[in-house]
């Protein structure tokens, strides 16, 4: 049942990948979802290219499953990070926040398998005429820097299947259940991206305030800030609020960017500063009540595929 044409291309058990994070997807992380049957991704945005390459010999040393790395290519060095993917004979990157023409024919000749993520079906048929492999559509439900189209997963899974014809698509955003699974499956997607939900597993690298505020939260728990500057949904928080408020007053982009300031993601996501960092966080917080290791969720999560299925078999759908 969970078979696809995603499990093939990465030669995974499951098509269930977690995304590649900033701060909080390094190497045990990467591992144990792997080791678990899905694909691990190290996080490269907030990595130097040094430190990226410690983190893909650290992950080798704790599994000998495919795992990847994800680039974001408006961070910093994106170039030095191709490079030490290839050099470093990683099997799969994903790109993100950028032109995926830049690096994906330089991955590919290197005989690197490459994912976009991709927030619209109109960026979804650019990166399929740059060549990649597979993309991910990422609604805006997501944690981290979304679209500014805010589009809805269940909107853009379906337009995306549309744009990318038979090319092997991953759904992303708001994802923390088996069901949720089910359902992206049955709107065309191959697979899903989660983040949110392995954040709050005992292997993630994340502060505790991190993980326990992802348990605490309900559906209003996280809040889609910076759209002038970089449209970011992040955990209801006191600097999450600040933000809101320069959107509500109409602030620019360099008024929200100087509000940000350096190290924000850092605090929050590895120091645990609730007053002063932002905590990367999908709408599927609301979904998570425990924390949970990452064998115990990929276990939940096949389980729930299933046990959606077959919902909706008794309901009398065909």
């Amino acid at each position: 049942m969970l078979k696809s044409s995603v499990s093939k291309l990465f030669n995974i058990k499951y098509p269930i990948i977690q995304g590649g994070m900033a701060h909080v997807s390094r190497a045990e992380l990467a591992a144990a979802v792997s080791n678990a049957g899905g694909l691990g991704l190290l996080g490269s945005s907030s990595m130097t290219p040094e430190e990226l390459k410690e983190e893909i010999q650290q992950t080798r040393k704790l599994t000998s499953k495919p795992f990847g790395v994800n680039i974001a290519i408006m961070s910093p060095e994106p170039e030095a990070k191709v490079d030490i993917c290839i050099n470093g004979k990683v099997g799969i990157v994903f790109t993100a926040a950028g032109n995926p023409k830049l690096y994906t024919k330089k991955l590919k000749d290197a005989g690197i398998k490459v994912a976009h993520v991709v927030p619209s079906a109109r960026l979804a048929e650019k990166a399929v005429q740059a060549g990649v492999d597979a993309v991910v559509c990422e609604g805006f439900e997501a944690g981290g820097h979304d679209g500014i189209e805010e589009l809805t997963t269940l909107t853009l899974v379906p337009l995306v299947r549309r744009a990318v014809g038979n090319l092997p698509l991953m759904a992303a955003g708001g994802i923390s259940a088996g069901s949720q699974i089910a359902a992206a499956l049955a709107l065309g997607a191959d697979g899903v991206q989660i983040g949110t939900l392995f954040i709050a597993t005992k292997e993630c690298s994340a502060h505790s305030l991190f993980k326990q505020k992802i348990i605490e939260a309900n559906e209003t728990g996280t809040v889609f800030v910076a759209r002038k500057y970089r449209p970011q949904r992040i955990l209801r928080n006191p600097f999450a609020e600040k933000i809101a408020e320069l959107d509500a007053k109409g602030a620019s982009a360099d008024e929200i960017r100087n509000a940000y300031g350096p190290e924000r993601g850092r605090k929050g996501a590895i120091e645990g500063d609730w007053e002063n960092g932002y905590f990367n966080c999908g709408q599927g917080a609301a979904l998570i009540t425990e924390i949970k290791s990452i064998a115990e969720v990929m276990e939940s999560l096949v389980s729930g595929v299933r046990n959606g299925a077959k919902l909706v078999s008794l309901r009398g759908m065909k």
